[in-house]
């Protein structure tokens, strides 16, 4: 697991030094991540409000339930075109079975850093994250190990995006 994560992150550095990129209004993928946190392998939508501030929205379906929304402020990197790092914070609920399968609530807290890339050419948008979790609710605990790879199809354009090609 550690190789094929390490291999992801080579590509993904490697593409974002190599190509242009333009911006992109909504995004639709899925999120690979560790299995620690309550929001792991999931379904991602992310949408931009304006060309910084971004809402994303992670849903996860296997051993458990859960729904998370993070609000996301992006910002420019002025050596390679189209590749952004970005930060935010957001809030989660879940649903799960503990050691005696007894259904459990979880709710909690969920901040998040990291790059991310759109490919010049190509509908794809790249992003490589950490975004650690606080559970409050059922038990009071923190989720550090929670580093994420997404991979999205993008549809239209920013607002930005559309001035500069006009």
């Amino acid at each position: 697991m550690k190789k094929s994560f390490l291999f992801l992150i080579a590509i993904f550095l490697i593409s974002a030094s190599q190509l242009k990129a333009q911006d992109y209004k909504t995004a639709l993928g899925i999120r690979l991540s560790s299995e620690g946190p309550a929001i792991n392998n999931s379904v991602s939508i992310k949408h931009f409000l304006n060309p910084k501030l971004a809402v994303e929205g992670l849903f996860t379906f296997d051993s458990r339930a859960a729904i998370g929304a993070l609000l996301e402020v992006h910002n420019e990197l002025p050596s390679t075109q189209g590749l952004k790092w970005f930060y935010g914070a957001g809030a989660y609920l879940g649903f799960d079975s503990d050691k005696t399968h007894e259904d459990r609530a979880l709710m909690g807290a969920q901040g998040i850093v990291g790059l991310d890339y759109k490919f010049a050419n190509l509908p794809l948008n790249l992003t490589l994250d950490w975004k650690p979790e606080l559970n409050i609710i059922d038990n009071i605990n923190f989720e550090p190990a929670a580093v994420g790879f997404t991979i999205r199809f993008t549809f239209g354009k920013s607002q930005q995006a559309q001035t500069v090609s006009e």
